[in-house]
């Protein structure tokens, strides 16, 4: 059987280079067009997917393996997750993502005038919320990602006024210094689609400056920084769902504060450096810094926002519950995707790498629970860094071997691997059959 493998990352040198890797690892040429594929050949597509030629994945189901859905927007849309995840949770009150999923709004608004009109109909039950003006609330456009569009608020002035702010960022053409210097501007008319969750502020707190790299040095006084966790999981046919058992921790890059902190005023900008993880805002400043393995955190302090230890120190056995719950909160995730089938279409003779943000809290009752952030399809790898590269070279041969080897031998009778069972640094979360 010949078999061709089709990679092409055009904006991705570092994904193209664990592809090409990987695929050494299997008995197959590799091309980098479509146009040089023979037409009798089996076809694997491992490329980003505008590269992918979709029709070939939905209609050549027996001879072909591409590396991504066609359509997985339950999944990787903000607005999308959040309307399944409410949808799923309606229909399977007691499921972990109850307490795992933050309360949520869906809006689709083009301009901040439309607000009042939200507020007295879609968003009436959050109106009520923001009258006494003690919980926060995260904006998040449903389709941006590194950062981009993210904001805090308290109460319905704030909301007004960062609307009317993304609204003068589309009546300039020109890019001035104020939006060169913010990084995270957006155009509303442009996205229209947000999503806006409570906020979770009393996140675990580490110093990863206390487990210092390269030319740093252990500090003396710990700071306590907020992080998330990046984890990869990779779904694989109708359906298999894994993940990857090495997590990366992402810090922020300067010490938590709760959200209004220094910032009381109702005009007062709120300073996100506290609050947002996301590594591309980070890595220009701080290199690898804000970066680490959350196992190699095991034996670090666990500090208040005043940097004071008040939760001891962080233990494997708490690593371990981690991710346990990160394995049930995939499951249900996913779970909540199928019911969705317009949204979320699996296909037999596909696969796909996702990066599946976690953020770790301190529940009520004392203990740490792991809330979803969010799914990225094609995540940003690159951020990771040269230091930890090799924990990607090993993720992408693990696929190689659990997901692509399979079709290139077309095994007809796989191994058993139950469910909850690591094996190559893969963790099964789930197996279920939704189409042949």
């Amino acid at each position: 059987m010949d078999i061709v493998a089709f990679a092409s990352w055009p904006s991705a040198s570092l994904t193209y280079s664990l592809v090409s890797k990987a695929l050494c690892r299997l008995n197959c040429r590799v091309v980098s067009s479509l146009q040089d594929v023979p037409a009798d050949c089996h076809l694997i597509q491992w490329s980003s997917y505008d590269e992918i030629d979709h029709e070939i994945t939905n209609t050549k189901l027996q001879s072909s393996l591409a590396s991504s859905y066609t359509f997985r927007k339950a999944l990787i849309r903000k607005h999308y997750l959040s309307k399944c995840i409410f949808a799923y949770l309606k229909k399977h009150p007691d499921s972990v993502l109850k307490n795992a999923w933050p309360k949520s709004y869906e809006l689709e608004i083009s301009f901040a005038d439309e607000l009042d009109e939200l507020f007295a109909d879609d968003l009436w039950e959050l109106a009520e919320q923001l009258q006494d003006q003690e919980k926060w609330w995260i904006l998040k456009p449903g389709m941006a990602d590194r950062g981009n569009g993210i904001r805090l608020f308290n109460d319905r002035h704030r909301l007004e006024s960062i609307f009317s702010e993304f609204d003068d960022d589309d009546d300039d053409d020109d890019e001035s210094d104020e939006e060169m210097a913010n990084p995270t501007a957006v155009v509303t008319s442009q996205l229209r689609h947000f999503v806006i969750q409570e906020y979770l502020s009393s996140p675990m707190l580490l110093d990863p400056f206390e487990k210092p790299i390269g030319e740093y040095s252990k500090i003396d006084k710990l700071r306590g920084h907020k992080f998330h966790l990046r984890a990869y999981c990779v779904a694989s046919g109708a359906l298999k769902v894994y993940l990857y058992d090495r997590f990366l921790a992402l810090f922020s890059a300067v010490p938590y504060t709760r959200p209004g902190n220094g910032a009381d005023s109702e005009t007062a900008e709120i300073d996100l450096a506290p609050h947002l993880t996301n590594t591309c805002l980070q890595v220009a400043d701080h290199g690898e810094q804000g970066v680490r393995l959350f196992q190699e955190l095991v034996g670090c302090h666990v500090l208040s926002e005043c940097g004071e230890q008040t939760h001891g120190i962080l233990t494997m056995e708490e690593v371990s519950n981690i991710t346990d719950q990160m394995v049930s909160i995939l499951s249900e995730t996913f779970k909540a995707a199928i019911e969705n089938p317009i949204n979320f279409q699996v296909l037999p003779n596909a696969f796909e790498l996702f990066g599946v943000d976690f953020l770790v809290t301190l529940s009520a009752t004392g203990t740490w629970q792991v809330n979803l952030l969010e799914v990225n399809a094609e995540p940003a790898i690159e951020m990771t860094g040269p230091r930890l590269t090799w924990i990607l070279e090993d993720l992408f041969a693990s696929i190689a071997d659990v997901v692509v080897a399979p079709f290139c031998s077309q095994s007809s009778s796989p191994a058993e691997w139950p469910v909850g069972v690591t094996r190559k640094n893969l963790i099964k979360c789930m197996e279920t059959k939704v189409r042949d």
